[in-house]
């Protein structure tokens, strides 16, 4: 019975980068001796336990074959015969089919340790294309690692291609795509996944609504990178850097603009009612994704106010308060500052124009901040009832703010 680290936390050790969980790899052993030594076992399709002290996860060694489409679609073979070879033969990619022995010694088969040195996302088997879960685990490293200059091999970007084109890609459920995307989300550089979900054929198969956007030009004056697409990756990097992990803000990002994919030909490049066009297709994708209330929310929100927080200078106190309330604000006060933050990234999200100010964002929150300040306690409302007491605070609430500009 031997005992390796392996995956990501030895991947992450490599790349001088604080490793996270720690998944270890037991070869030579059986469920009943893990149980035996005091393991618990956890896990329905392959025996994964827990150690008795640190509660780390040790999986016996295993194989597996395709079965059925899909990622579900395989069947698990673990004894004490299988090696940890045929362990890590099973791995999505290079780096991550690295496993560390008790001494520290590196068992390397797949060239995990070169494609680091290279700086490559390669696939460690034709068996890659049988799961095409690893498509969207893709995604989500090359949005970690494209800050390092991590590019993804030229026959695994084919591989993926033809998986897409083999109808493997469809077989993925709703919740798993979520899941992945949100993780992309979370990296430094979302981009980076959108853009090999792209290149590969999976966007527009995953996510028509956001792959229309690229080709659909805007005014050069507002937008010298012209493209929609371009600035939709332009500004899901921007949240990324203006709200690092909050996956809430990336996704409102993402989808801030889908209206302007379905701006009439003879319009363009002008986008008249973009920000209203946009919230059918933002909607269904939340329902196809069964994305979460406060992620859909504030999704929504932030497609069709974009354009008003961009101009709050212009807006009478009047329009704040009502554009604060449309927004939830005085019930849910920390969506406003994400909002905020989504529309700075839309408008950051530029050619040209990382680095400049966007004071709006800081308007928007002092002004919600004033509004806040004032509740039902701090306005007589001797002799009101019901409705009239709800327009007597938003007056209050009003002059509250009209006094803070």
């Amino acid at each position: 019975m031997k005992t390796f680290l392996v995956g990501g936390a030895v991947r992450d050790k490599l790349l001088g980068r604080t490793p996270g969980d720690r998944d270890f790899v037991v070869v030579g052993a059986t469920p009943e001796t893990m149980l035996a030594a005091g393991y618990k076992p956890v896990g329905k399709d392959f025996p994964v336990f827990l150690h008795p002290q640190t509660g780390e996860e040790y999986a016996l060694a295993r194989s597996e074959r395709k079965t059925a489409p899909g990622y579900r679609g395989f069947v698990f073979h673990t004894d004490a015969s299988v090696t940890l070879e045929d362990d890590l033969a099973r791995r999505d990619f290079s780096i991550n089919a690295i496993a560390e022995g008790e001494d520290g010694t590196l068992v390397d088969p797949y060239g995990g340790v070169r494609d680091l040195e290279l700086r490559v996302l390669r696939h460690v088997s034709p068996a890659f294309a049988e799961d095409p879960v690893r498509i969207l685990r893709g995604a989500r490293f090359m949005a970690r690692f494209a800050a390092l200059g991590f590019a993804v091999a030229a026959e695994t970007q084919e591989l993926m291609r033809a998986m897409v084109a083999s109808g493997e890609v469809d077989a993925l459920v709703p919740e798993r795509v979520w899941q992945e995307l949100k993780r992309a989300l979370e990296e430094p550089s979302p981009s980076a996944a959108i853009t090999l979900l792209r290149d590969c054929g999976a966007l527009v198969r995953l996510l028509p609504e956001v792959d229309a956007l690229f080709g659909v030009p805007q005014r050069a004056e507002y937008h010298p990178e012209i493209d929609a697409g371009v600035h939709m990756l332009m500004v899901v990097d921007m949240a990324a850097r203006l709200a690092p992990g909050n996956a809430r803000v990336g996704f409102a990002a993402l989808v801030h603009d889908l209206g302007k994919a379905l701006t009439p030909a003879d319009m363009l490049p002008k986008h008249i009612n973009h920000e209203h066009a946009g919230l059918p297709p933002v909607l269904v994708v939340c329902a196809r994704y069964k994305v979460p209330n406060d992620y859909r929310e504030l999704a929504v929100i932030a497609c069709r106010e974009h354009l008003n927080i961009h101009r709050i200078d212009e807006l009478r106190p009047e329009t704040v308060h009502d554009l604060l309330a449309r927004c939830d604000g005085f019930r849910q006060p920390a969506r406003i500052a994400e909002l905020a933050l989504v529309c700075e990234a839309d408008k950051r999200g530029r050619l040209g124009l990382h680095d400049s100010d966007y004071p709006q964002a800081a308007k928007l929150v002092a002004l919600h901040r004033a509004a806040l300040a004032v509740s039902v306690a701090d306005i007589d409302i001797q002799g009101l009832e019901g409705p009239a007491i709800g327009e007597a605070l938003r007056k209050a609430r009003i002059s509250s703010i009209r006094q803070s500009r």
